[in-house]
């Protein structure tokens, strides 16, 4: 096998470093600087999971690049994607290619490292053993891999390597993440930083110094020219999502059926039937397709069977394979304790709402509705809620005509309330909810909640209610 030819084509920095890079994008995703500085910090593997078409390959280069950039041999740096048609090949020998990839890592003689990227690794079956083998004999390598989310058989050879590796799991771009790549060359994006800087803060200790908030907030936040970039983009987001090849599209229609295609059918119909031997996809379909009519609503397994026709037995098996792969998350009913019961109510909410737009064929004027603006934004608050680290568990609060939408368990038995309220004017009873839950579960040390407002005027904290009231934008450039 000759491996040279093989690997030329997917590694054109060892002709022209200059040309090879060239049409990477110059933006780094946060996530970028955490990948770099694990890369050189731990000797574990590193693994990059999530959907498909959402950056990882992009995420390889963008490292190699920096390698390269940093003076690294560019025969150290290796490159190599197994969806490469090759290895379907009857004379393909995997077992003496990767062999071959490895032994001349080795022969370097220098215990110098050598930098393997492999993309879509999940392609390579048994390919788990191959690096737990050349990992555990000590090889001078250091490797990354990605795979697609969408894959549950990937998930699973994972976890064979406990120890060995480290995960990271990518997602579609934040509203944050999607406003400082569109305001890149703007001084709003330093801004942007130190907004999320603050929001840091805020969740290292789950409070808020009231004296503190206007004082470390930015003045910009006060700047209409900046409060109407950002609501602009909120919109433009709320349609698009945060897939970045679909934002090359002109033609909405167009964005529509590639989301479709690429993001749900292919999932279901390819990922899902290979690897859980659906008989009957259209099912699964069905039942996706019902959980995205009305994301944050209140259902159980046995009201979604009356009302969809699917068997409990049914929805309990697809659930998970949903959210394995990335297309929905389930939120449960709060309990003082984060132990979890099988069973009862739960809310649903989608890892981006594009593709809600893309299946239900979601016109860009239907944004002008009050309430499905309020369902967007939900959804949206209770992303950027799940990504916070540190918290014990993530759920709602609802008992008689009470309800808060999420409660985040920040430590035992203390609780952070949070409420979305996106609306034009917030009433004295719109804190009744937040008020009765701190009542009754609020330490009298750490009495406070969130609410999430859609005006930027909203911005206060509201000492007499024990509430933060921010509105949305800037909710979500501090904590997404």
């Amino acid at each position: 096998m000759d491996l040279k030819t093989i690997l030329q084509p997917y590694n054109p920095w060892l002709d022209d470093g200059t040309e090879a890079f060239r049409h990477l994008p110059v933006f780094h995703r946060p996530i970028f600087e955490t990948l770099w500085n694990d890369l050189e910090r731990i000797p574990q593997m590193l693994s990059i999971t999530g959907p498909r078409r959402i950056g990882k390959s992009t995420l390889l280069l963008q490292i190699i690049e920096r390698l390269y950039n940093n003076g690294v041999d560019p025969h150290r740096l290796v490159y190599y994607s197994f969806d490469d048609p090759i290895l379907a090949l009857p004379r393909t020998d995997i077992a003496d290619f990767f062999g071959t990839l490895m032994q001349m890592a080795k022969d370097r003689n220098d215990n110098t490292a050598t930098y393997f990227f492999f993309d879509e690794i999940q392609r390579l079956e048994n390919w788990e053993l191959y690096l737990k083998k050349y990992y555990d004999l000590k090889y001078p390598i250091k490797v990354v891999i990605s795979g697609s989310a969408s894959s549950p058989i990937f998930k699973k050879s994972r976890e064979s390597l406990l120890g060995r590796v480290k995960d990271y799991h990518l997602l579609p771009f934040s509203f944050r993440e999607f406003a400082l790549y569109r305001l890149k060359e703007s001084r709003m994006s330093a801004s942007i930083q130190l907004i999320s800087g603050f929001g840091s803060e805020i969740k290292l200790g789950f409070g808020v110094p009231p004296l503190e908030l206007k004082t470390k907030l930015p003045e910009i936040v006060n700047q209409s020219e900046f409060r109407e970039s950002i609501d602009t983009l909120l919109s433009i987001y709320f349609f698009s999502g945060g897939f970045p090849e679909t934002w090359q599209f002109d033609n909405s229609t167009d964005r529509l059926d590639y989301l479709y295609d690429n993001h749900v059918k292919k999932v279901i119909y390819e990922d899902l039937v290979l690897a859980a031997e659906f008989r009957k996809p259209e099912m699964l379909k069905q039942f996706y397709v019902s959980l995205l009519e009305k994301p944050g609503t209140e259902v159980s397994i046995k009201s979604l069977s009356n009302e969809i026709g699917i068997s409990s037995q049914q929805i309990e098996k697809y659930f998970p394979l949903l959210e394995m792969t990335d297309l929905v998350y389930r939120l449960p009913k709060f309990r003082r304790s984060p132990v979890r019961v099988r069973g009862g109510s739960f809310k649903c909410y989608l890892v981006d709402l594009a593709l809600r737009n893309a299946v239900l064929r979601v016109p860009e004027d239907v944004f002008s509705d009050d309430s499905v603006q309020g369902l967007y934004a939900e959804n949206l608050v209770f992303l950027a809620l799940r990504k916070w680290e540190g918290i014990l568990q993530l759920d709602y609060y609802r008992e008689k005509n009470v309800e808060v939408d999420f409660i985040v368990h920040t430590s035992p038995r203390t609780f952070l309330p949070v409420e979305v309220k996106y609306r034009n004017s917030i009433t004295s009873s719109d804190f009744n909810p937040l008020k009765s839950f701190l009542n009754r579960f609020g330490k009298k040390e750490n009495r406070f909640a969130i609410m999430v407002t859609k005006k930027w005027d909203d911005l206060k904290m509201n000492e007499q209610q024990n509430t933060f009231m921010v509105p949305l934008p800037l909710f979500l450039l501090m904590f997404d």
